[in-house]
């Protein structure tokens, strides 16, 4: 496989710096570059870009160090290798410590990188600040850093988090979770919403605007809703609950009571409930809902489909009332959702 070598020097060497932070990166095995290199150019490129596209003085405000285990190169999944600047263990004095996301198979990495793991939590105890991207947050729960804490990850993830990690409060909605010093972004591109998050928590919402205005980027964004899907759900043992949600995906458009389906399974409602909560991580109501949600989105990537249609496919009769709750759920109204992903032309 060819190889790429990016060395990324320091900016500006030389130039008068105030309030000026140290970030590590940690890299390893078959981590996505882009949750690097992006991340190492944003982070650079604070109180840079902006002033130079002013003619005025450039004020960087972070320099970032890539560390991996040995201090040698850094394979990402890609093909592309970069050099890292130091080992784990003698990385700077970091004020925050970076995980990418993990580019390939989960287990083979957490079982790779075991050694990362006591390092974590030193970090964390020497009150450093922690962040990972997408699937990076497997390795932070891995250490055990996010028992009893809001966390969140790539949405098609979340069932094998929540089975893996069970003591962690995950939010799989949420692009960005902030709980006390450790931080966590959702799937795919967050690391750019998690990059200006925290030059803001660092630099204060006037270098966090102008650097997102540098990159064209639009600040804010909250959720990952609109992009998840109810199959991640799955990821359980409990046959009767399984049965259960394939019965829910065939009958969603029905008016369906949460205690005749209880009995329709045998269960009395009180266990039925903490059974499908404690398989699924949600109520059978909210789930159901969810389950709407994911058919109306199918529906409205459709053209010729209308609302008052969609609205009655997935069991509601009020347009109006499924309009909040596709908004409540996804962070966006129907009509926003078909402008986005509605495809440019049809298919065939």
């Amino acid at each position: 496989m060819t190889q790429y070598w990016l060395i990324l020097p320091p900016i500006d060497a030389g130039m008068p710096q105030s309030e000026h932070y140290q970030i590590t990166i940690i890299g390893f095995e078959k981590a996505l570059a882009t949750a690097i290199t992006g991340v190492m150019d944003l982070f650079r490129m604070a109180g840079v870009t902006w002033a130079r596209i002013h003619d005025e003085q450039p004020e960087p405000r972070f320099s970032v160090t890539l560390a991996t285990a040995d201090g040698g190169p850094c394979h990402c999944v890609n093909g592309v290798s970069l050099m890292a600047g130091s080992r784990w263990d003698a990385a700077p004095p970091a004020d925050l410590m970076i995980i990418p996301t993990i580019g390939g198979d989960i287990d083979e990495t957490l079982n790779a990188n075991r050694a990362l793991l006591p390092l974590l939590r030193r970090w964390h105890d020497e009150g450093r600040d922690l962040a990972s991207n997408c699937t990076g947050a497997f390795l932070l729960g891995e250490a055990g850093l996010l028992d009893g804490r809001e966390a969140t990850t790539h949405w098609g993830y979340s069932g094998l988090f929540r089975e893996r990690y069970p003591e962690v409060d995950l939010c799989p909605h949420r692009l960005i979770t902030a709980d006390d010093n450790v931080f966590c972004a959702g799937g795919g591109m967050a690391w750019l919403d998690l990059g200006l998050f925290l030059v803001e928590r660092y630099c204060g919402v006037d270098t966090a605007r102008a650097l997102a205005r540098a990159f064209v980027m639009d600040m804010g964004r909250e959720s990952q809703a609109a992009y998840g899907s109810i199959h991640a759900r799955r990821y359980h043992q409990d046959e009767a609950i399984s049965a259960v949600q394939d019965w829910l995906a065939e009958h969603l458009a029905e008016s369906i009571r949460m205690d005749e389906l209880a009995e329709r399974f045998h269960m009395t409602p009180r266990t039925f409930k903490r059974r499908f909560r404690n398989a699924t991580g949600d109520t059978p109501l909210r789930y159901l809902q969810q389950l709407r949600v994911e058919k109306a989105k199918k529906l409205l990537e459709q053209p010729h489909r209308r609302l008052s249609e969609i609205t009655r496919a997935v069991g509601y009769e009020d347009t109006s009332a499924f309009s909040r709750l596709f908004h409540a759920r996804t962070g966006m109204t129907p009509g926003a959702y078909r402008s986005r992903f509605l495809p440019s032309k049809p298919p065939g």
